[in-house]
């Protein structure tokens, strides 16, 4: 697919077929989007893919108050784990990615939906999410976090792609020489 294309179709999906996401499919759009620029190569994140029955388990996790309840039909996740802030010494300077993790783990983010899309799976980026939740569901300390969680699935049929809706492009940018 040609840039332009991938970025004018890229949508959130909340209508998903009966279409299975391979673990194949999700191990690429991981590799993909692992190639992400990242501050200091830090890479401040782990990502777990999750697929099967076991997405349809994991699915109470971002059941926050009554939302994501389009979720059901989600045949997979990709949930984004935060990892420690990376410390390098270059010459006598110490160097971290601390202040860059909320950036990074955001260009990941972009880089799994657009690789999805890509590969004709659809997405939705899940910010409203049960950490506590999620780290038992993971089996990982409590305290861990999980910034963002990607579902993936095939659009239903008849699913339209909206025209995006977007300021006007001069609000938004200027040239300066």
């Amino acid at each position: 697919m040609d840039l332009e294309k991938l970025f004018l179709t890229r949508q959130s999906t909340r209508e998903f077929s009966d279409e299975t996401v391979t673990d194949g499919q999700l191990e690429r759009i991981c590799r993909l989007a692992t190639l992400a620029p990242s501050a200091i190569n830090g890479q401040p994140y782990r990502l777990y893919a999750i697929n099967g029955g076991k997405a349809k388990k994991f699915i109470p996790n971002i059941m926050v108050n009554g939302a994501n309840k389009w979720a059901d039909g989600v045949s997979a996740f990709i949930v984004i784990e935060q990892t420690a802030p990376y410390t390098v010494q270059r010459g006598t300077r110490t160097v971290t990615n601390e202040q860059f993790i909320g950036n990074d783990i955001g260009i990941l983010t972009a880089y799994i939906t657009l690789a999805a899309e890509d590969m004709g799976v659809q997405s939705c980026i899940v910010g409203l999410r049960d950490e506590k939740a999620i780290a038992e569901f993971l089996n990982l300390p409590e305290g861990t976090r999980f910034p963002l969680v990607v579902a993936l699935g095939h659009s239903a049929d008849g699913y339209p792609v909206r025209e995006k809706q977007r300021k006007p492009f001069e609000n938004v940018y200027k040239l300066i020489k």
